[in-house]
């Protein structure tokens, strides 16, 4: 569970808000576990709040956010069938409840692959010197979480990860910040190719319904370092479609979210309770959309007190975001934004 009560406000050099926000950003239920085998094993995911029903693309709330059965091989290669994550971007991969800011960045909203049904693909290659090789591949539909059947396109992701100095504590490769206090370097690079095809949607597995299905290409590159409770996580993303805008016959425009962005955060534990840590993340729009989306940079400083590692604890953010790059307080759509939220896990 996620509450928060934030606020953002209407120019950067006028503290005036324009908005709060109170709410139940999350409310999820998690299952997982194994039936007569150990080697069948499930994983089922429930959401119950109205940001996590995916209402943008209709009026049906959509409460299965995951529902999928693995095989597990053996200790190093297992199969998966139903509907979970892409092996997308680092950040969107990491559950919501191992976040060391309230949200993800916004390249990652704009850019991020999400979750989608089909058939995925596990496998690591240890190496004598403790180094790590993981293949991850994905054939899915390409039409995000809960679609039904639309055309005969298909999307097709695959990732390489590779860990040079062998597993991070408690998989910490997948949860941000250094809470483990990592006693040597460990680091962690990923890069992901998806290839959606005949895509409904204006971020292929999510964003609003296309009037016209496009093919879109997705390349990111994300890598995670962390020591001594200092942390590093880093995302590049690129998103590319030859023909991205669509319209229909009353004019109006639905278009691919093309163009390319990053995410950088970096951290530091002051204590084993408390983390300060700030994030700079940017979305750069192709040139055949700039007329509709415009360039956003965000910048974001961030306080969390830990109670109980990530599952129980409380964050307090400020942030401040401005578009074109114009970076000045009293440029036009400029705005700071803030945030308390407390989590509560099991």
């Amino acid at each position: 569970m996620q509450n928060r009560a934030g606020f953002n406000t209407l120019e950067g050099d006028a503290f005036q808000v324009s908005e709060y926000e109170m709410r139940v950003r999350r409310l999820r239920l998690r299952f997982d576990g194994f039936v007569g085998n150990p080697r069948f094993q499930y994983y089922i995911q429930l959401a119950f709040s109205k940001a996590d029903l995916d209402l943008e693309t209709g009026l049906i709330a959509q409460p299965v956010r995951d529902a999928i059965l693995y095989y597990f091989v053996n200790e190093n290669f297992y199969l998966g069938f139903g509907q979970s994550k892409l092996p997308g971007n680092r950040q969107r991969v990491i559950s919501s409840g191992n976040l060391q800011f309230a949200d993800r960045s916004t390249a990652n909203a704009i850019f991020t692959l999400d979750r989608d049904f089909g058939l995925f693909l596990y496998k690591t290659i240890p190496f004598q010197n403790q180094s790590i090789l993981q293949l991850k591949g994905v054939i899915s539909t390409g039409d995000g979480r809960n679609a039904s059947a639309i055309n005969d396109g298909l999307a097709y992701t695959g990732r390489l990860e590779f860990l040079p100095f062998g597993r991070f504590t408690n998989s910490g490769d997948y949860s941000e910040g250094d809470f483990e206090f990592e006693p040597n370097p460990k680091l962690a690079i990923g890069v992901t190719y998806s290839e959606n095809q005949k895509a409904t949607r204006t971020g292929g597995q999510l964003g609003q319904e296309l009037f016209e299905s496009r093919n879109m290409n997705s390349f990111i590159v994300d890598g995670t370092y962390k020591h001594l409770g200092y942390a590093v996580l880093a995302e590049y993303f690129h998103r590319a479609s030859e023909d991205p805008v669509t319209t229909n016959a009353m004019g109006d425009i639905r278009y691919v979210l093309v163009g390319w962005g990053i995410n950088t955060q970096v951290s530091k534990m002051l204590d084993r309770k408390n983390e300060l840590a700030v994030r700079y993340s940017s979305v750069h729009p192709n040139a055949n959309i700039t007329q509709f989306q415009e360039r956003v940079d965000e910048a974001l400083l961030g306080f969390t007190h830990y109670v109980n590692g990530h599952r129980i604890k409380v964050q307090v953010n400020l942030g401040y975001k401005w578009l074109e790059g114009l970076a000045r307080f009293e440029n036009t759509g400029n705005s700071w934004t803030g945030m308390f939220q407390v989590e509560f896990g099991i």
